[in-house]
């Protein structure tokens, strides 16, 4: 009997043929750095805001620097996995839709590489550096405040870009879910 006989999946190149989803490791890879995205996003623009010398303070900013290298590390794992899987064909919209997903998601994977770079070389022109989970990790700068000005102010910036690109992508997807019904969220839900 055929796999469409039996009602079976079959598996190609990552993709669960019979529901042209994403391969599982995607998706998971998907929710985690979203759910993760989101968090640090909150977190960022949450600390900015409190003063300086609380001690829950600078637990929080290590529990960002870490999570965000976490974030940046994942988000690695899952460019090679993109390129080890296929990604599911869209489903049938306009060019111009076509052209602002795709470039919508090259922003996002920029911004989830940008941030995290331009986080830690602002801890690196700091004296308390960055430590991952607790592991001091090398300080490729020195006590420099403008130089780390530099740095964080690009990291804030690209946090407002990337929030924006959030949102955008969400509609996105909001849009094919309920007014195209085009099935495409389906292809990376869990």
């Amino acid at each position: 009997m055929s796999t469409a006989q039996t009602g079976a999946t079959s598996r190609q190149g990552g993709i669960d043929t019979a529901s042209e989803r994403y391969a599982r490791p995607m998706i998971a890879l998907h929710w985690l750095i979203a759910i993760a995205i989101i968090a640090m996003l909150c977190i960022g623009f949450y600390m900015v805001g409190l003063p300086r010398g609380l001690p829950f303070k600078s637990d929080l900013v290590n529990f960002h620097k870490s999570l965000g290298i976490t974030v940046f590390l994942l988000v690695l794992l899952r460019i090679v996995a993109r390129l080890v899987y296929r990604r599911p064909p869209l489903p049938p919209m306009r060019t111009w839709q076509r052209a602002a997903a795709s470039i919508t998601q090259a922003l996002l994977y920029v911004g989830m590489i940008a941030m995290p770079l331009t986080g830690y070389l602002g801890s690196s022109f700091n004296k308390f550096g960055t430590k991952f989970w607790g592991i001091a990790l090398p300080q490729w700068g020195w006590d420099d405040k403008p130089m780390r000005q530099i740095f964080f102010g690009i990291h804030e910036y690209l946090a407002w870009i990337m929030a924006a690109l959030v949102i955008v992508h969400f509609l996105g997807a909001m849009k094919h879910q309920l007014i195209d019904k085009d099935g495409l969220l389906r292809r990376m839900w869990p």
